[in-house]
């Protein structure tokens, strides 16, 4: 692969403590995209606000300022996650959508292209801009935009079920389930738009738990025990 896209959970960032954020986990996502990155591979990292904040879950505030602090959430995240990647030898970038003043650089196709050739992991962070759109939205676009390969999703949850297996026991884990049947029936891979939009634009996904050891570099290189979404 020449170009991935990483999304990651925040809520899989702050480790058991299910806020903020966990550095051990952190400094071994980093370590595993540190070996990608030295292989030739270019990372660009999309990650959730759910270790801050579900603005969904809140019937008090008005749904466009949720989804804003929400944005905001991502943008930390991403600071954060880009220190953690400096620290161990990495350069880092970050990209918005909208201004921040100097804390991160707004985001356009030529100046992340810019990056990339330069060796740089580049975050994408604040969504797509906009409210009433998620991250997963926010990771396919960008996925597309900048013509990544494919997009690994690193979850808590190990790969794509047919139903909840935290309520369902007997759900099935799929190895290998098309984009067709993920909006078909509903599979909640990432959401709904995020996934019409992948399907219209071919963007494969792979699905796998960011848990397991060396997930993430075993996603890459396809030797990982999660969900191939094909296009």
């Amino acid at each position: 692969m020449r170009r991935i896209l990483l999304k990651l959970s925040g809520e899989a960032l702050a480790g058991d403590k299910k806020t903020g954020f966990d550095e051990p986990t952190v400094r071994n996502v980093a370590l595993q995209v540190k070996e990608l990155v030295d292989d030739g591979i270019q990372v660009g990292i999309v990650i959730g606000g759910g270790n801050f904040w579900r603005g969904r879950s809140s019937e008090n505030i008005d749904r466009t300022k949720a989804d804003q602090i929400g944005m905001l959430a991502t943008v930390m995240n991403c600071i954060y996650v880009s220190e953690i990647f400096r620290s161990v030898g990495m350069m880092t970038n970050i990209l918005t959508p909208f201004e921040i003043g100097s804390f991160t650089k707004l985001f356009s196709k030529d100046r992340a292209n810019k990056y990339f050739e330069k060796g740089m992991v580049v975050f994408f962070a604040g969504g797509t801009g906009h409210p009433y759109f998620s991250t997963d939205t926010g990771v396919v676009l960008r996925a597309i935009e900048v013509e990544a390969d494919v997009i690994m999703l690193a979850k808590a949850i190990d790969g794509v079920y047919d139903s909840d297996p935290a309520k369902n026991p007997n759900a099935k884990k799929y190895d290998v389930v098309s984009i067709d049947d993920v909006v078909a029936q509903n599979l909640q891979v990432v959401d709904m738009t995020a996934s019409i939009l992948a399907r219209d634009n071919k963007m494969p996904m792979r699905v796998f738990g960011l848990g397991e050891e060396n997930s993430i570099v075993n996603a890459v290189k396809g030797k990982f025990n999660g969900t191939e979404v094909t296009v």
